[in-house]
């Protein structure tokens, strides 16, 4: 079994996945911002870090992620501004890639976003901005030696979700319920011969462990 930590253990997906983790064996480590979120993550069986992926420099996550055998990205700015968008999306990303490479980490896992969401609606520059940030996050993980799993959900929604998934390379745009990312990523982090892809991903009618298997290549 893996130690794993969470960066975004808090957040819909993260505070989902956790649980579907420590189920299945794995030590977790979930990183939180506030002390009283502590006592949440306890309560799920994970240990619990303090720090703000704003705030941390590389070398502060590097320590807080020695001894970890992978990492799971799913922190965001959700709509909290641009200059956030910045600094989580796309800094806390670089900072996670750095840390990994310091500890020898291989296994990295991101929550990015799917590539057409919201192309049928007014453009709005915040969400712009945040769609650009998404995307250059993805080009600096992608272009790494790690055994990356790059994941874009399609619009999340706030379910727990029917546990049926529809999973590829590119495949068409709808929403995703976060309780079916979740279980998406925890299948994922059983099937480590699934690295180097990037993975598309709404609620459809194949079983999650079903979809995740489809992808083994």
């Amino acid at each position: 079994m893996s130690h794993v930590f969470v960066i975004g253990s808090t957040g819909g997906v993260g505070s989902r996945l956790i649980p579907k983790l420590i189920e299945a064996g794995h030590t977790v480590t979930g990183l939180h911002r506030k002390p009283e979120q502590a006592e949440s993550l306890h309560a799920m069986g994970s240990q619990a870090h303090l720090g703000d992926i704003i705030d941390m420099s590389v070398e502060d996550l590097a320590a807080a992620t020695k001894g970890c055998d992978l990492i799971v990205f799913s922190a965001g700015a959700a709509g909290s501004g641009p200059d956030r968008t910045t600094a989580i999306d796309g800094g806390g990303v670089i900072k996670m890639i750095d840390a990994a490479k310091a500890n020898s980490i291989t296994r990295v896992y991101l929550v990015s976003a799917f590539p057409d969401a919201r192309r049928d609606a007014e453009r709005k520059e915040g969400f712009e901005h945040y769609i650009r940030t998404k995307r250059m996050a993805d080009n600096a993980l992608a272009a790494t030696d790690l055994d990356w799993v790059i994941l874009r959900p399609a619009t999340l929604v706030t379910e727990e979700g029917s546990g049926k998934v529809n999973a590829g390379l590119a495949i068409p745009y709808g929403t995703v319920a976060r309780g079916n990312v979740a279980a998406f990523l925890a299948e994922l982090i059983e099937r480590p011969e699934i690295r180097r892809e990037i993975i598309e991903l709404t609620d459809g009618e194949v079983p999650v462990k079903e979809a995740v298997a489809g992808l083994v290549r």
